[in-house]
């Protein structure tokens, strides 16, 4: 059993192969002045710019873009917070809708900003989080996996992490870890009874 700081260098690393494998990924040079850590009270201040010029509502609903397109803001509004999790989540889902790893408009490929989004927070269980969710978007369970287990290793009281893992576990049969994450879940308030209603479908929900 490898250790957790194995783990986390592991997934790390995973991380930092697959934004190096896009297309155009430098590393990402933080700037501290006009934007910064988005999990940060402090940085957080620094938003208005981005989110009122940049990053707008009809931008995160994949509507129109602000300044140019939709893509080329959310790649602004992600070099100056790299970790802005909407900003993420939207692009994202503009990738899906596309079909395209790097959207329109995108100075960069999906996976290289979330590649950017670990190395700069790796304690960000958030990006960790959206990141699994894409992946699995894309049929890649076993990457999905990785990330939404480091999501719930970072946030174990993170109801929706939980929930979201044990959905994962249940279409891989893994039904025993399906359960503790389920039961987790529940015990953290998550409303939505679909994970049990999917152990008990497959005869692996157990009442304590």
């Amino acid at each position: 059993m490898p250790s957790r700081t194995a783990l986390i260098l592991a997934l790390g690393l995973a991380a930092a192969a697959s934004c190096r494998a896009a297309t155009d990924c430098p590393p990402l040079a933080p700037n501290t002045t006009t934007g910064g850590d988005y999990t940060n009270p402090a940085d957080r201040q620094k938003l208005e710019v981005v989110e009122r010029f940049h990053f707008t509502p009809n931008v995160e609903r994949l509507e129109r873009g602000q300044s140019g397109s939709i893509g080329a803001d959310m790649s602004y509004t992600l070099e100056h917070f790299a970790n802005h999790h909407r900003a993420l989540t939207a692009l994202a889902r503009l990738a899906v809708r596309e079909k395209n790893p790097r959207p329109h408009g995108a100075k960069l490929a999906v996976d290289c900003y979330f590649g950017r989004a670990i190395a700069y927070r790796p304690d960000d269980a958030r990006v960790r989080a959206i990141f699994g969710g894409y992946l699995l978007a894309l049929g890649q369970e076993a990457a999905a996996l990785a990330q939404l287990e480091e999501a719930a290793r970072l946030e174990p009281r993170n109801a929706t992490n939980q929930y979201n893992l044990g959905l994962l576990y249940v279409r891989q049969k893994e039904y025993a870890k399906a359960r503790v994450a389920a039961r987790q879940a529940y015990e953290l308030g998550f409303p939505l009874p679909g994970l049990k209603n999917k152990l008990e479908a497959a005869g692996q929900w157990q009442e304590r």
